[in-house]
């Protein structure tokens, strides 16, 4: 081949190319890289881009509550909700896959367990009562002694605890991301590929600030919806005296003060150091935190060690007078003196505490 037509087939290859290339149309499709369907080579947008979105979760402020403090890390959706509630409900945290959240946080018995002591799984017992989920949105501290600050941060210790669930975030981690419908689920409430225990604490919170406890009896009679009996009038005037002296401890709509109070059960030395465990200050020693008393009926036995079977023997404690410590709370003004509560006064008493009690919320 001579070179004049070397060079003429060099000219016609790269005139194709040019030609070829002219007439390709730039590739078009979603340029936002913080879109779900983003593609890098895309050079022209087409409108096409899908974002990834919840639907928002409205937590309602209850009459006389103030407004939840949502994180804001962790808003609340629809999406985060529902799972949630499934994972709440879902052995799968457990090691060998038996025990769930709401095992000893039964929702008949207002997210309580009515044993004084939660079993594990390798069917040891805890020392103390595991507390009731109710308007657990609104505390300050979580636990008895107050060791948790957030429901996130809660929600951490029982899968690992060797007393309860004694699984390891790894584990239950590998469970998940093994699991289609939980991978599709986290994918739609937060838009993750790898479910992780932080997200799994995330969703767990979300369900348990929706647990909220505000139709009782008492609220529809605040609401001029339903009238008390005398009984349960003269219950709620003995609950808001210095004769019950029940109201400086368990006062406002929540019907618990977000602290921590030596209520006169044990003399020293303490078995349960309670609020001092954490603090690890001597003055905080046999101080746990107030529980509300909204649906107390349902949430028997009573106090950090559920040493008490019934509301009777709650009252027959505070009216006998409790017991003396160096840490016993300024609160307790008739320690060893007692409330000197007639039997009829104890009676109208517990009526009021029993029109705290919202049949709605354990059984929706």
């Amino acid at each position: 081949m001579t070179n004049l037509s070397r060079y003429t087939l060099l000219g016609i290859v790269i005139l194709l190319t040019f030609a070829c290339k002219k007439d390709l149309a730039p590739l078009s499709g979603c340029t936002d890289n913080i879109a779900l369907n983003y593609n890098p080579n895309a050079i022209t947008d087409n409108g096409s881009c899908i974002y990834f979105s919840t639907t928002t979760y409205t937590i309602p402020t209850p009459n006389g509550f103030p407004e939840m403090n949502i994180p804001e890390n962790n808003p609340m959706t629809v999406e985060g909700v529902t799972l949630g509630e499934k994972l709440f409900k879902d052995p799968i945290l457990s090691a060998n896959n038996t025990q769930a959240c709401i095992s000893c946080h039964q929702q008949n018995k207002s997210f309580s367990d009515p044993n004084q002591f939660s079993t594990g799984i390798d069917n040891i017992q805890g020392t103390r009562n595991a507390s009731a989920l109710i308007n657990i949105g609104w505390n300050s501290h979580l636990n008895w002694d107050g060791s948790s600050l957030t429901l996130e941060a809660q929600a951490f210790e029982p899968v690992t605890n060797p007393i309860e669930m004694h699984d390891t975030w790894p584990n239950v981690e590998n469970k998940l991301n093994e699991n289609d419908e939980y991978k599709q689920l986290f994918k739609q409430a937060f838009n993750i590929d790898y479910i992780d225990s932080n997200h799994v604490v995330m969703a767990l919170a979300q369900f348990e600030r929706t647990l909220i406890s505000a139709n009782s009896k008492f609220d529809r009679y605040i609401r001029g919806e339903d009238q008390l009996t005398s009984s349960e009038l003269s219950g709620y005037a003995i609950f808001n005296s210095e004769k019950g002296d029940c109201f400086h401890c368990h006062g406002t709509q929540m019907f618990m003060d977000n602290s921590f109070h030596n209520n006169g059960l044990d003399t020293e030395p303490f078995l349960d150091l309670g609020l001092a465990e954490v603090s690890k200050e001597a003055s905080d020693n046999g101080k746990f935190k107030t529980p509300t008393l909204r649906n107390i009926e349902f949430t028997a036995p009573y106090m950090h060690d559920g040493r008490f079977a019934s509301l009777e023997e709650v009252i027959e404690h505070y009216n006998s007078g409790g017991n003396y410590s160096s840490t016993i709370d300024p609160l307790m003004k008739k320690l060893g003196i007692g409330l000197q509560l007639t039997n009829q006064e104890k009676q109208d008493l517990i009526a009021f505490l029993k029109t705290l009690s919202d049949n709605n919320f354990i059984g929706n």
